[in-house]
């Protein structure tokens, strides 16, 4: 996937305002014919109201058990997940059911999960504001302000049949902004695509991000999508990993890569250094007045230092 947008610079919180995504210490455990798998191990992560992040990682990492809690369609085992001052594990079914159709709104990586074959772009839009109870004179307008805004105004009155791929995905973002959620989740938007329709979609995410006020956390696999994101954080394991923050500098877009340090001290180091270093199994550690320093350490076999 390519770009040629640069990403939009972060939004400072203010003061004392809780973050639109919060989670602290969160864990899943499946239990499936006597066997546990954790599927997030104290995962914490915090997106202020009105960012646009990226959440990077493999599959089986934790990404799309952590965007199921999220959306609530499941609840953690222990620790706290909060999305717009929603606690996600002590809701009830109706509570969940109104979280789902006015505070958080999802989009598949499949556009048909998202659009009804037999609607009109325009219809498929105006479908959400129906069941949340928008007039029915209100609803078309509505629905083209909203299709304008994500530049597929002029095919409002086509069917998905109709449609590029671009376009579909950019169809079915404006069904789940419909209601003006405050938070959007997206999963893999561009895993379909092609690299100029991918650009076209996260040109439409970031329309919805700056123009709509919504905040957006998008999980994906896909380490090119951090180019379209001032924010990108790692998942690795069930666990926030890494993070990189993008900002502009003289020469361009700068990127600082972080290490993320849990509660327990624990951290996950990039691949792309622990490869470059030979650093496995166990590393030394040393203690300097203002750093720590990771060496390379002995593999317990036949005493020489590691490469």
């Amino acid at each position: 996937m390519t770009t040629t947008t640069s990403p939009g610079a972060a939004r400072p919180a203010a003061p004392h305002e809780e973050p639109d995504i919060l989670c602290d210490n969160l864990v899943r455990i499946y239990r499936t014919e006597g066997i546990e798998v954790v599927a997030l191990q104290g995962l914490d992560l915090r997106v202020e109201r009105g960012d646009l992040v990226a959440l990077v990682g493999a599959s089986g990492s934790g990404k799309s058990t952590l965007l199921t809690i999220l959306s609530g369609l499941d609840t953690p085992s222990a620790g706290v997940a909060r999305v717009a001052g929603h606690d996600l594990s002590s809701t009830d079914r109706r509570a969940r059911l109104r979280y789902r159709r006015h505070t958080v709104g999802f989009l598949f990586q499949q556009a048909a999960a998202n659009l009804l074959p037999y609607l009109t772009a325009a219809e498929n839009v105006g479908l959400p504001m129906l069941l949340a109870g928008v007039g029915r004179r209100e609803r078309p307008r509505r629905a083209r302000e909203v299709l304008d805004v994500l530049g597929v105004g002029d095919v409002a009155d086509r069917r998905p049949a109709e449609l590029s791929g671009g376009q579909q995905q950019r169809v079915a973002l404006g069904v789940a902004v419909a209601n003006s959620p405050r938070v959007l989740l997206a999963d893999e938007p561009t895993g379909e695509l092609d690299s100029r329709s991918s650009d076209e979609v996260f040109e439409a995410v970031r329309r919805a991000n700056e123009d709509l006020g919504t905040t957006v956390l998008v999980v994906t696999h896909d380490p090119l999508v951090s180019e379209h994101v001032a924010r990108t954080v790692g998942i690795r394991d069930g666990r926030t990993s890494t993070e990189v923050l993008r900002r502009d500098g003289e020469a361009g877009l700068v990127a600082e890569e972080y290490a993320v340090l849990d509660r327990a001290g624990r951290l996950q180091l990039p691949a792309a250094f622990t490869g470059r270093l030979g650093l496995r199994d166990r590393v030394r550690l040393d203690l300097e007045p203002d750093h720590i320093a990771v060496r390379p350490g002995h593999d317990g076999v036949d005493g020489k230092e590691g490469a």
